[in-house]
């Protein structure tokens, strides 16, 4: 029928935690737990939020994460700390996109967490391909320490062409 068309079919070979390669920021530091902690690679924090970032306990606040040049997020995973405060995660959104228009808070949405999530545990959103520089954490409307010990960004690393020609 369109005996000149060429299909290409992409095949998704790895993922690729882009956080790894960001610089990340954050609304305010409590003590030393600054912004680059929840990307340094290390998920389980052992003892009091060794590893993690952690704002001070205040309204709206919020951590950012810039990947230095536009991506397709296609998966976002945030760990809380393995000591305490399972109940800090809760209201917690996940914003994508390009503006820092209210500190990059005001991107699209890609997920919320609804509930606790335990000390150590680990929760991951779908953002099905969002695209942006930006990845932040946001707690709006909550009085609240932001407490992250870990953010992963995940996209295929190596998506490699494989041509499929008809037979004519």
């Amino acid at each position: 029928n369109f005996p000149n068309m060429v299909m290409l079919m992409f095949s998704l070979t790895h993922i690729s935690n882009l956080a790894l390669k960001g610089k990340a920021v954050q609304s305010t530091t409590y003590y030393r737990w600054g912004a680059a902690n929840a990307i340094d690679g290390i998920r389980y924090a052992p003892g009091e939020a060794s590893y993690c970032s952690i704002t001070l306990n205040q309204l709206n606040q919020w951590w950012r994460l810039d990947l230095l040049e536009y991506y397709y997020i296609y998966k976002v995973t945030i760990t809380n700390r393995a000591d305490c405060c399972s109940e800090r995660m809760t209201g917690v959104e996940i914003r994508i996109g390009n503006s820092l228009e209210n500190n990059g808070n005001s991107n699209p949405r890609c997920g919320v967490v609804t509930s606790p999530v335990p000390p150590g545990g680990t929760v991951s959103f779908n953002c099905n391909g969002m695209g942006g520089r930006y990845v932040n954490i946001y707690v709006p409307n909550i009085q609240t320490y932001l407490t992250l010990c870990e953010v992963e960004n995940f996209r295929p690393s190596n998506i490699s062409p494989n041509l499929n020609l008809p037979i004519l």
